[in-house]
Parts: structure tokens; sequence; C-alpha cells
């Protein structure tokens, strides 16, 4: 079965306390650019270091690729990445 993006964002991305914490990241992404710290478009993640998206002190902020990001989210185990399952090739 597919990934149904609409019905993802109705039962979870539209809940009040998920829009503050999303609006709390791109708070801490326009203030990264408005310093010069990223440029628009650039393919460089804010993290927040102790994982609460509305913590946006310079302290607890810093600049990562994207994938290093996404591998440090809040309950993933420390070093796991993701793995794809690839067929293997025919001919």
């Amino acid at each position: 079965m597919a990934r149904s993006y609409p019905l993802e964002n109705k039962r979870f991305g539209s809940k009040p306390q998920q829009k503050k914490n999303r609006a709390a990241r791109n708070t801490a992404r326009r203030r990264a650019i408005k310093s010069g710290l990223v440029k628009k478009g650039s393919k460089m993640d804010i993290h927040h270091k102790d994982g609460n998206p509305r913590n946006n002190s310079k302290s607890n902020l810093s600049v990562v690729s994207r994938g290093s990001n996404r591998n440090k989210s809040p309950g993933r185990p420390s070093g796991k990445k993701d793995t794809v399952q690839r067929r293997p090739r025919v001919g």
C-alpha cells in the first residue's frame, strides 16, 4: 500500500502541538538564513541538539547535512541508518 500523505497530515500534522513544533522549526531555519549560517535552498538542516524543536536558543542549534540530521531523530538508535530493500538486478 502506498503512503497517503493527505491522510498522514490529517491524522498527525494538523494537530495543534505539531503545528507549533513545525512553526518553531521554520523559525529556527529563517533565523539561520538571516544570520548567514545557511543559504536558502542549501541541502543543510538546522539540528536541535536536545531534540526539542521549540528550544531555539543558539547553544541548542547546529547546522548539519540533511542525512546526518535525519539519522539523529529522537527515538532512533545511534548510528543506525535507513536501509532500503533493493531488488537484485535481472540481466
